[in-house]
């Protein structure tokens, strides 16, 4: 059977309805939105890990007096202290701060005249551990016995406090997620909801010549999902350089170098992992939220006609 009707014909006006400028515009905006709060999910994420990863590892030890003399040996309290964390199994490594370092410590505190204090500073040695859920109760004791008065702090206050944080980030995040997506369902119905306000004679008479109620919203869906898709394209790749953006703020505070800045494929590897998996997402979701918003409004407005 051969058919009529020229290839690409447009019956019920579809390009007149839905704009070729406007959707895909709104529909990349909030791509845009989307990218930006799931880089802050992922970002969130691989920062507390990586916090958590330092600081769970390490140990901060404070000896008073470090000049006098052991309880138990001839060695000074500093020295007894060391020889026991350099021999306790699970301590990869202790160093005792030296005088210009402690000073460097201070210095955001007490000024530049933290060096010549007369009052006395304990000793703090940076231990680091093999196993960061190692029990520290057994090391604390045995420390205490070699230097009476010896502190040990494992940094278990500012990891839970760093998770709190980094749980409520990520909360953030995941309702401006929810927010974006519910905002562009809004914007496709509405672009629909005209589109078929401006083609109802069109559709009415479509309509009365026989075509189904699930041809026509087929047909508005189809051209929802390709115009959103096309939109969230669009909003992923001009989100792309603020994410190397602020990827690149935020590498001091995971730990990365200025040298790793060198090129682009490097800078493009800074971004976490996941959120590269995400991206390449958001045109399938933003198509899957066109279809079905528009199948849905075209379905309602046709059920309300005589």
């Amino acid at each position: 059977m051969i058919s009529l009707r020229p290839s690409g014909f447009d019956e019920l006006g579809l390009r007149r309805a839905l704009s070729e400028r406007m959707l895909p515009l709104l529909v990349a905006a909030m791509a845009f939105l989307a990218a930006l709060a799931m880089a802050g999910w992922f970002g969130t994420a691989a920062l507390s890990r990586h916090w958590r990863q330092g600081a769970g590892s390490s140990l901060t030890v404070q000896v008073p007096q470090p000049s006098a003399a052991s309880a138990r040996t001839s060695e000074t309290r500093l020295t007894a202290v060391l020889g026991l964390l350099t021999g306790t199994p699970g301590v990869a490594s202790a160093h005792a701060l030296s005088d210009q370092e402690l000073s460097d410590l201070l210095k955001p505190w007490l000024g530049q005249g933290a060096e010549r204090l007369a009052i006395p500073i304990p000793a703090v040695i940076a231990v680091r551990l093999t196993d960061s859920d190692a029990s520290l109760s057994s090391l604390s004791r045995r420390l205490s016995e070699a230097a009476p008065g010896t502190l040990v702090e494992d940094h278990g206050v500012w990891l839970r406090r760093v998770a709190v944080l980094a749980r409520s980030l990520q909360a953030c995040a995941g309702l401006a997620l929810l927010m974006v997506a519910g905002v562009a369902a809004a914007v496709i119905s509405v672009a629909t909801r005209a589109g078929l306000s401006t083609r109802r004679e069109a559709i009415e008479i479509v309509h009365g010549l026989g075509a189904t109620d699930s041809y026509i919203a087929g047909r508005f869906a189809a051209r929802a999902t390709i115009l959103a898709a096309v939109g969230a394209t669009g909003g992923a790749f001009a989100a792309l350089p603020i994410l190397l953006t602020l990827a690149r703020m935020a590498a001091p505070f995971s730990g990365d170098s200025d040298a790793a800045w060198d090129g682009l494929q490097a800078a493009l590897a800074t971004l976490p992992a996941p959120l590269w998996l995400a991206l390449p997402g958001l045109p399938v979701v933003a198509a899957a939220i066109g279809f079905a918003t528009a199948q849905g409004a075209v379905r309602r407005w046709l059920r309300r006609l005589p």
